[in-house]
């Protein structure tokens, strides 16, 4: 695990070999929701020694339809995923648009997290890293991997070099997503830790509906693919009740289903990491 990664998880207890999860609501709906989802999440987590990133998006800036939910405000729910991380102790992550929020958002946040979109925005990265919080870049549905070398070298190139990537799936036809996990040891070659999106990676975007589909069905055989292939961390939305949630229901992981995916996690890392690739 690299350094700033041990800096980040300093106040929990975990096994080192287990690999690190970002989890949390899509966005920000009300503290209710935020703190019921940190709640049951740290809890399973610290049972069952995995790191732990809480993650909620306090503004939704890319939706298909204009009338889309987007927030409610965004330095509201910015101060509540920051009390979120104070309240469980936890490292916090949520995305920025624009080069101008990074040094807001790094006043609430601990991991400024790059839409796949915008992975190849110059102004944003470089934005991002010179806050000096530790940046995650979403590969963009339109990049290889080893494409993503060009985002690491911006950040790096402006004096920050705690970087994640993440895999979030590839454009296949209008609309539809495929995972080629050759890009998780791909983008490891970077230097970098890598996560696997697992659940907007099965998304269906530009539904003619103005609402992305998806296919949550699949969530536990793109993680368990993703564990198999090495990825370091694994990046889940949860929800109490994806029906009812007002971005991204339709791939997003019912919270009472999480404890038991991550027990089979755990117990598949344990097998895969007795072998070398």
């Amino acid at each position: 695990m690299k350094n700033f990664l041990r800096d980040l998880f300093v106040n929990q207890s975990y096994d080192e070999n287990n690999f690190f999860l970002v989890a949390g609501p899509c966005v920000v709906e009300s503290e209710e929701l935020i703190m019921e989802v940190a709640d049951k999440v740290s809890g399973i987590c610290k049972n069952l020694g995995i790191p732990y990133i809480f993650k909620a998006s306090y503004r939704k800036a890319n939706r298909t339809s204009a009338g889309s939910f987007t927030g409610i405000g965004d330095e509201t729910a910015m101060a509540l995923v920051k009390k979120v991380g104070s309240t469980y102790k936890l490292p916090t992550t949520s995305d920025i648009h624009a080069h101008e929020e990074a040094a807001i958002a790094a006043k609430y946040i601990d991991i400024l997290q790059i839409p796949a979109f915008l992975c190849r925005q110059t102004d944003l990265l470089v934005a991002a890293a010179e806050t000096g919080k530790i940046v995650n870049v979403k590969k963009g549905q339109f990049l290889s991997g080893p494409a993503m070398k060009f985002a690491v070298e911006k950040i790096k190139n402006a004096g920050n070099d705690k970087i994640i990537l993440t895999e979030r799936g590839t454009t296949f036809g209008y609309q539809d997503l495929v995972v080629d996990f050759r890009n998780i040891p791909w983008m490891q070659e970077h230097g970098t830790p890598v996560v696997m999106d697992v659940t907007h990676s099965l998304q269906q975007p530009n539904q003619t509906s103005g609402i992305t589909g998806g296919n949550p069905q699949l969530i536990g055989t793109i993680a368990k693919a993703a564990i198999a292939t090495g990825a370091n961390g694994l990046f889940i939305e949860t929800h109490p009740n994806p029906a009812v949630a007002k971005s991204d229901g339709a791939n997003m992981l019912k919270l009472d289903l999480l404890e038991g995916l991550l027990r089979d996690l755990v117990e598949l890392r344990e097998v895969v990491s007795k072998f070398k690739v």
